[in-house]
Parts: structure tokens; sequence; C-alpha cells
């Protein structure tokens, strides 16, 4: 048998990483850079100082373009694609027919009936079988495997790119459109999954290295991997697809309502229509009632930050359990949080404990760490909204 090495999947990066001494290691089907000699510490510490650079080119990209892209799209998801001005990007969520997440994604109206979307690495190749079956007889589904991804994350990340490329820090959060930087052709958004103020860059594979070697040509900029972009995220109170969000979670469960816009609610406009509808609006109701008047048996569980009241990191899997030993739910996500210096975490619990300020425990190799129920982000989001 050929090793897995073999079959894994290569960025239009992948030499710049070995170039630059990566660790890599396999994720979504590619070899990635998990670290780079700096380590994921001083990674992650640069980011919220100055500015990363992530290579991301393993999520899919794809366009959905026609007359009815919109409403097509917005039959699969909860959240307003219809209103969606151009020029403007949005968080959303594909679910299956129950209402569970088949993927977290976000999607940009270019105009002329254009849709861009970037969905998560290692669902791309069912996430784009999952739209071209449901709704490719009404808009043309689009692919773009020629494409890279790169983001540029930090405070210091929009002076880099108005050095660069001058007007783009015109952006604002979740607006975005066609760039050149240095010379070479992109599409920009101000976004990205630090809760740091940034840029995602989507170019042609032919100009990735060119356009991530001008960018790490800047004092500000260094390469950062997998393992700080995973602590980033987690400080900032942002789901895994996978980990904290699966199938078997439902945008309310996840504590994701606030993606789901006004009209597309009970009482909407546009209320229903998508997957799983029924469930998801019984379930928005049942999470509207006031603390010990939710409706316990339409929802049962929701995910919450954790910070652990010992300096014991409690890691993904760990149970979670009442202070008299019942089972209550399980950690999800969880380290020792570089910028915040304490151990959080990110897990499911029973409603009853979902309150914060609530005491709880993790099972840590069989032994109880205390816990508190926290509000999320853990490190505030610094996301530039002009």
């Amino acid at each position: 048998m050929a090793a897995a090495s073999d079959v894994l999947l290569k960025t239009p990066l992948h030499a710049l990483h070995l170039e630059l001494g990566a660790r890599m290691v396999p994720f979504a089907g590619y070899t990635m850079p998990v670290q780079y000699p700096a380590g994921v510490m001083a990674e992650h510490k640069h980011t919220r100082a100055a500015a990363g650079l992530f290579d991301i080119s393993h999520m899919g990209q794809l366009r959905l373009v026609g007359p009815d892209a919109a409403a097509a799209f917005e039959s699969l998801m909860p959240v307003d694609v219809i209103g969606l001005a151009p020029g403007k990007q949005r968080y959303g969520l594909l679910l299956n027919d129950q209402g569970g997440i088949l993927d977290d994604l976000m999607f940009f109206n270019e105009g002329n009936d254009s849709l861009f979307v970037i969905v998560n690495g290692a669902c791309k190749a069912a996430d784009i079988a999952h739209i071209q079956a449901r709704i490719g007889q009404r808009c043309q589904v689009q692919p773009m495997p020629d494409h890279a991804l790169l983001a540029l994350q930090g405070p210091q990340a929009a002076a880099v790119l108005a050095r660069l490329s001058p007007g783009i820090e015109r952006f604002v959060f979740m607006t975005g459109g066609p760039v050149r930087i240095g010379g070479i052709e992109a599409f920009a958004t101000r976004s990205g999954y630090t809760g740091e103020d940034g840029f995602e860059i989507s170019v042609a594979a032919k100009d990735a290295e060119a356009l991530a070697r001008l960018l790490l040509a800047q004092p500000e900029v260094q390469p950062i991997g997998l393992g700080a972009r995973n602590s980033l995220r987690l400080e900032a109170g942002l789901c895994l697809y996978g980990n904290d969000i699966d199938e078997s979670t439902t945008p309310v469960e996840a504590a994701l309502s606030w993606a789901i816009q006004k009209v597309r609610r009970s009482g909407g406009a546009r209320e229903g229509g998508f997957p799983g509808a029924a469930r998801v609006l019984a379930q928005l109701t049942a999470a509207s009632g006031t603390a010990g008047h939710l409706d316990h048996e339409t929802l049962k569980r929701q995910r919450v930050g954790l910070v652990a009241l010992e300096r014991v990191p409690v890691r993904e899997g760990c149970v979670l359990e009442s202070f008299e030993g019942l089972p209550i739910g399980q950690v999800t996500s969880g380290l020792l949080g570089p910028s915040v210096d304490r151990p959080v975490a990110m897990g499911y619990v029973a409603l009853a404990y979902a309150e914060p300020g609530t005491r709880l425990q993790a099972m840590v190799r069989g032994k109880p760490v205390p816990m508190e129920v926290s509000t999320l982000p853990f490190v505030p989001a610094r996301y530039y909204r002009g």
C-alpha cells in the first residue's frame, strides 16, 4: 500500500512551506504546515501583535452564477442571501434535512448575478456535490480548483496591504472586491477566522507563491501554521467544523442563532423554506425564553465557552459533569490560550448548565477539573467596521 503521504494533496505554496522550515502534517486531505521554527506560541502572539500569513488553499472556492443563484442558495441555508448587497459578505450554514450543519461557509455577492463561496477543505467535495444536486438546475455551480487562498491577519494587516494595494484599506469588515496587490490580480475580503482585523485573498494558483513571497517580504509579516490558527480561532470563540459543529448539531444548539437573520425566522418575510426548518425554528422559539423558563425538551443542549479554574488544559473529548457526578456534556475544543494565559475550551452542555457563571467539572485523565461557563469570545474581536 502507498504511504498516507503519497495520497495527500499539496497547496501551491507547498515548496515555500518547506523552504521556510515548516513542520507539515496531514489536514483535510492535504499536507499542511502546522508550525514554523518560531513555534505555535510565538506565531499566535505575532498575529495578535502584527500580521500573520496563513495558507488556507485547502479550502474550497466556487461561484454560483445566474439570475436565480441567490434564491437557490437561500433554499439551502437559514440565512438571508437574497438581501445581501453587492460588495458584501456573509456567514452561512449548509443544513441537512434534520437541521444539522453540513458545513459553515462564507459567501460574497459579486453583483451581476454571481455569488463567490468559500467552504471548508474537508467538506468541499461533499459540499459541491450537495449544492450541485440541490440547486444545479437553477444556477451554474462553478468550482475554482485553480485558485489558492491566503489570509493575512492581525492589527497591522491593513497597513501592509495598503502599502501594496492602495485603497484596499477602505474595505470594512465583511466587504471586499477585485484588487491588485503589487501588480498581482486577486480578490480580497476584509475577513478571517482569528478574531483580528485582516483579509482573505483569493488568487490564481500560478500567482500564489509570488503573492506570498511579496507579503512575507514586509517587515510586519510572518508565516503562521495550523497550530496558531487553531488557538487564535478558539480564543475568538469561533467553531472548527468537525469538532464544534457537525451534522449532529443545529445552528441553535451551536449558539449560531445570530447567523439567522430576522427575515428567515418565524414571522419573517421569507421564514423557513430551508432544510430542517421546522426543527430549527422550533429551537429558536425554545431558546428565546428567559432563564428558568427555557424549553429544555425542544432545545436540550448548547455550545458554551468554558474556563478552567485550575491550570490544567482541558482537551477535546473530555466529559463534562455536574459536581454531583452526572454527565452533562462534552468538550469539543480546548487548550491553554496563549493570549489569555489560562486554559479555555468550548463544548456542549445540557441547557440547565449553559448560563455564564455556572460551575461544573471536566474529567481529565480520570480526575475532575473545576470549570466555569464563560461568555464568548475569550479575546474581544478587533474587526474593522469603519
